[in-house]
């Protein structure tokens, strides 16, 4: 194969990595946490983040979980640490100590975030 060729699949490589909207975009973000709970209950947050194409060039490059604006998971990754798939799950537990704001979001390091999402958690 010559340099030609070489360079030529190359680009269509790179090409079709960056614009292939079918199969890329921005990252998103869903909450499964309980309705309500009570003072003092251990409850469990499951974020899963979704993105289609986590590859070395193009991938989720960070999510979080906040609980009344306080973060209480952060996760980052890169071409040496990419998510396990293009849907994947983190778990945090919290304590209740009043009504809760739960916002989470994920990022794809090319083409953004579709914006956090928010669930509240009432106090029985």
């Amino acid at each position: 194969m010559s340099n030609k060729h070489i360079f030529i699949s190359v680009a269509v490589f790179l090409l079709c990595s960056f614009n292939a909207p079918a199969f890329a975009n921005k990252a998103s973000a869903a909450i499964d946490a309980p309705e309500k709970a009570r003072m003092g209950e251990v409850i469990k947050i499951k974020i899963t983040i979704s993105h289609i194409g986590n590859n070395f060039i193009h991938h989720v490059n960070w999510a979080y979980v906040k609980v009344n604006g306080k973060v209480i998971g952060n996760w980052e990754f890169s071409f040496f640490n990419l998510p396990e798939n293009e849907n994947f799950s983190r778990e945090v537990t919290y304590t209740v100590d009043g009504p809760l704001t739960i916002t989470a979001e994920g990022h794809c390091d090319i083409h953004g975030s579709k914006g956090k999402v928010e669930k509240t958690v009432a106090v029985e």
